[in-house]
């Protein structure tokens, strides 16, 4: 229920201390929004470390977000306190700069460049799924997070990463935990205090810049081979106004690199999960693979037809949506929903929120992929999902993204069950993606 007590002062928790409320929102951030939102309605004001924040949850103020008045914001503070990993990259930049690189690199990714992608994507699954046994425990969150990091490497940048798979993940797990306190208001204390989690983060950034900068190296060294990479190499020369930096080089393969196979990890880490808890559903899904590929594998010509599989997706996508919170700060006031938003304010858009908003998803934690029918996705505003974002600032891999989720979760899902581990836990670790904090223990179990 929406409170409404002064048009231009947006409801809000009143009266507690900040330190509380950014205890609140540090524990559990994404707990914390969806109750903000189910009090106080589509519109809350509240301050986190001093700073007015406003929680937005309606579509139409999502679409002025991000779409309509899109150059009245700025990305967020906290992913700009990503900059000492991705540099000026495509998520952190801002103006003529992304509008720049967008040009650049929107080229790759337009759909008949990434069809050609597809094999590699199935090849690398199906490989997976050889070394496979039955009844084995694995970690499905390790599992994907190579898996997609193995594509990314060989079809954005020609570049083998399987053997440096497990040092990546490692140091992208220190990121993930020091992000608290690197991206965190406190940031430049726990800079000049040189903590332990700040000196580990460094040195996972060190890791990572270790592999892009070898595979620049080796683009540099074989030349042009029609990839990401030899594209923005070769912009430093084609570009007459100068080009394309190392460090920009740089900055735009760490983005991409990283961007491009955290999210559809997460993604297919969740819907494991989700099928292994809804077996109707699992059952399903199983005998649309096999009446569409009859046991062999997938290609990008089936993914049409395998339209509960992209329902499975798209729900899982909902229910834990991989990039699952973006903030902007606003230029000059704007408008939401009868109140006025002052200039300079943090502005969040949750899609965990969004999606668990039962106005628009009745019983908003169920696993229903019914929900992605053609009639029940039109009955919907456009801008009650938004798992890649909108506007200008579209996540630019969204097909790279679905194709690979899709030929993935049809490679493996046709040959195994994945079953929950008893004694493990399932928690829910919202960092700039949202992670399974222990990551997913499942036993795999032949189909």
């Amino acid at each position: 229920m929406t409170i409404k007590t002064n048009l231009n002062s947006p409801p809000g928790p009143r009266g507690l201390a900040q330190p509380r409320l950014l205890l609140a929102f540090r524990r559990d951030p994404a707990g914390f929004l969806l109750k903000l939102a189910e009090r106080y309605g589509d519109v809350v004001h509240f301050k986190l470390g001093g700073q007015p924040v406003y929680l937005l949850r309606h579509p139409d103020d999502v679409e002025n977000v991000l779409v309509t008045n899109a150059r009245n914001f700025l990305k967020g503070r906290r992913l700009q306190a990503t900059k000492p990993l991705l540099g000026e990259g495509l998520l952190t930049s801002e103006d003529a700069l992304h509008l720049r690189q967008r040009r650049l690199i929107q080229p790759i990714f337009h759909r008949q460049h990434i069809a050609g992608y597809g094999q590699t994507m199935v090849e690398q699954a199906a490989r997976l799924s050889a070394r496979w046994r039955d009844g084995e425990t694995r970690d499905l969150a390790a599992d994907m997070m190579a898996l997609t990091m193995i594509i990314v490497g060989k079809t954005l940048f020609g570049a083998d990463v399987e053997s440096e798979a497990p040092e990546i993940g490692h140091a992208m797990q220190t990121l993930v935990d020091s992000f608290t306190i690197v991206a965190g208001p406190f940031a430049n204390l726990a800079e000049k205090l040189d903590l332990p989690s700040v000196r580990r983060a460094r040195q996972a950034v060190d890791r990572l810049n270790a592999t892009v900068y070898r595979m620049i190296g080796e683009r540099r060294a074989t030349g042009d081979k029609g990839d990401l990479l030899s594209m923005l190499l070769a912009a430093q020369d084609e570009d007459g106004s100068g080009g394309m930096t190392d460090q920009q080089v740089r900055d735009e393969a760490m983005t991409l690199f990283l961007a491009g196979h955290e999210t559809t990890a997460n993604a297919l880490m969740w819907t494991w999960h989700l099928l292994s808890q809804n077996p109707g559903a699992e059952a399903r899904l199983h005998a649309e693979l096999d009446g569409v590929l009859g046991g062999r594998e997938p290609t990008v010509d089936d993914l049409p037809r395998l339209t509960y599989t992209r329902r499975v997706l798209s729900e899982s996508m909902r229910l834990y949506p991989p990039a699952w919170i973006m903030g902007r700060t606003a230029i000059h006031p704007f408008e939401a929903q009868g109140y006025t938003i002052p200039a300079s304010a943090s502005i969040i858009l949750s899609q965990w929120v969004m999606h668990h908003n039962p106005a628009y998803y009745p019983d908003p934690f169920k696993f229903d992929p019914e929900r992605w029918t053609p009639e029940a996705q039109a009955a919907r505003p456009k801008f009650a999902y938004f798992p890649f974002g909108a506007g200008p600032r579209l996540c630019i891999g969204e097909p790279f993204a679905w194709m690979e989720g899709l030929l993935i979760l049809a490679t493996l899902a046709q040959h195994w069950h994945m079953r929950p581990v008893p004694t493990h836990q399932v928690k829910l670790q919202p960092v700039i993606t949202l992670r399974s904090k222990d990551g997913m223990r499942m036993t795999l179990k032949r189909r």
